[in-house]
């Protein structure tokens, strides 16, 4: 419960607050479950103070420091929040649906199932945060900074990533269905079993990232660096690779029926085990690639392809 001497204060407004609580060094500010809804707060500093459970639906915090703030299941629904500061801060199954965070620092927070469904991130730094199992549907997170951020099970379907940096960031058994990750940084992200049913990777660095069975069901790589990439298990039916560069990547039982592989470079690739039925592998020099155990179909046109020097080609 808020503290009525620390929620009177606040309410005398910003200037009055921000000088009133510098004096404060040796009280915690309590405004826990407090009704701030609507209010205009900006360039408060809240840093440190105990906002859980406080209805702040709509409030403009634009630039207002909340480093370190607890806000674990607070409403901020449709709040303003550009260019605030919330390092470290914890927002455990907060509400932050259609909530405005663009250009706002979120490094080593707390968001578990927090939910930010439509809400703006553009260029928002999320590295290192916590966000397993947040609900992101059709949030809008281009150019944001997610280096090493925990994406575990959480629901990016529909999300915007263009130019997203996601490197080393964990995106096991989330859900990405229709995102767009075009231009994405993936360096070494993991992406184990997650579903990646008609995303959109155009020209992403997915160099050493893990999609070892993911569901790629029409997804599109096309022109994306694929060097290194385990996608061992996976399922990448009619998805789109052409003019990838997928060398030393891992295949093995990875079904690519239907695929699209047309002009890409699998220089020393291992496709053991892998199903090509039907696949366009036209334009491709297979003469290093590892196709034990490899099915293919009757469609695909061999005088487009490159068999030479196969240790053991396809069945």
């Amino acid at each position: 419960m808020a503290n009525l001497e620390h929620l009177a204060w606040l309410q005398q407004g910003v200037v009055r607050w921000n000088e009133w609580r510098t004096q404060q060094t040796q009280v915690v500010l309590d405004l826990s479950g407090a009704d701030l809804s609507g209010m205009q707060l900006e360039g408060v500093d809240l840093s440190d103070v105990n906002l859980s459970r406080s209805a702040l639906y709509q409030t403009n915090l634009t630039n207002a420091n909340l480093t370190r703030s607890r806000l674990n299941d607070a409403s901020l629904a449709g709040a303003k929040l550009v260019n605030a500061r919330l390092s470290q801060a914890e927002l455990v199954n907060a509400t932050l649906i259609a909530a405005n965070l663009n250009g706002a620092i979120l490094n080593d927070a707390i968001l578990i199932g927090a939910d930010l469904k439509i809400a703006s991130l553009q260029q928002a730094d999320l590295s290192r945060t916590n966000l397993s199992a947040t609900e992101l549907r059709g949030a809008n997170l281009r150019g944001a900074d997610l280096d090493k951020a925990d994406l575990s099970r959480a629901n990016l379907s529909e999300a915007m990533l263009i130019g997203a940096n996601l490197g080393m960031a964990n995106l096991s058994r989330a859900n990405l269905y229709q995102a767009e990750l075009s231009q994405a940084q993936l360096y070494r992200a993991n992406l184990e079993q997650a579903n990646l049913m008609e995303v959109h990777f155009g020209a992403a660095y997915l160099f050493g990232a893990n999609l070892a069975q993911a569901n790629s069901l029409g997804a599109d790589f096309s022109w994306s660096n694929l060097n290194h990439t385990n996608f061992t298990d996976a399922k990448m039916q009619v998805a789109n690779l052409r003019g990838a560069t997928c060398r030393r990547a891992n295949f093995s039982r990875t079904n690519l029926s239907r695929a699209n592989l047309r002009g890409v470079d699998l220089g020393q690739s291992v496709l053991a085990g892998a199903i090509l039925t039907e696949a366009d592998l036209s334009e491709i020099d297979l003469s290093q690639v590892d196709l034990r155990e490899a099915v293919r179909g009757e469609a695909i046109e061999e005088r487009d392809v490159n068999f030479t020097t196969v240790e053991s080609g396809f069945r």
